[in-house]
């Protein structure tokens, strides 16, 4: 996949020594309580590894990009397609801003924005699906800010905390991007 470069951050391939940054988060509850349960378990050296190795060689049934400085090229996080549907012209997108010291800060809805920019305009897909948790409230304000609309809820759905939590999803269509697009550009005096 080609870089897609923004202004703070780029969406780069995965390299062999992003396996330090991606191990320094894996594991840290702060973070992956926010996303799926396949982070439930420890995550071992050799499950990353796995990951990683699958991303460098292509070999993976899913398709992804480090979000890196767009100066250094640092690891910052990672924004990834799965269950893509070539037929339909949809998938599923999962995304990390690793370095906590990062978080909330803009990061994650310039990698989001490169990434609508690339699934709409280069490989022609009309939806876009995610699914974040009702008590994530800061990827939710993310997500909507960026143009994705709540579909619905499966309502609790998640056991995290010792309770029962919705699982919001969410997508956004061409059609609401374009519409998004022209609306904050509008604002923005363009």
């Amino acid at each position: 996949m080609p870089r897609l470069i923004g202004g703070r951050v780029m969406l780069r391939e995965y390299r062999a020594d992003d396996f330090a940054a991606m191990r320094r988060w894996v594991n840290d509850p702060e973070i992956v309580n926010q996303l799926s349960d396949i982070f439930l378990y420890p995550h071992t050296e050799s499950s990353t590894e796995s990951f990683l190795k699958g991303q460098i060689e292509g070999g993976s049934d899913h398709k992804g990009f480090v979000i890196a400085d767009s100066q250094t090229e640092a690891y910052i996080g990672q924004i990834d397609l799965f269950r893509i549907d070539w037929k339909n012209r949809r998938a599923e997108l999962g995304i990390v801003i690793g370095a906590k010291e990062l978080q909330g800060k803009g990061y994650g809805s310039e990698a989001l924005q490169l990434l609508q920019d690339f699934v709409f305009n280069r490989i022609n897909f009309n939806r876009l699906q995610l699914e974040v948790y009702d008590y994530n409230e800061q990827a939710y304000a993310c997500y909507r800010k960026v143009g994705f609309k709540e579909e619905g809820r499966l309502r609790q759905a998640y056991f995290n905390g010792g309770r029962y939590c919705d699982i919001i999803v969410m997508s956004l269509l061409r059609e609401e991007y374009v519409n998004h697009l022209h609306a904050v550009q509008a604002e923005a005096g363009e």
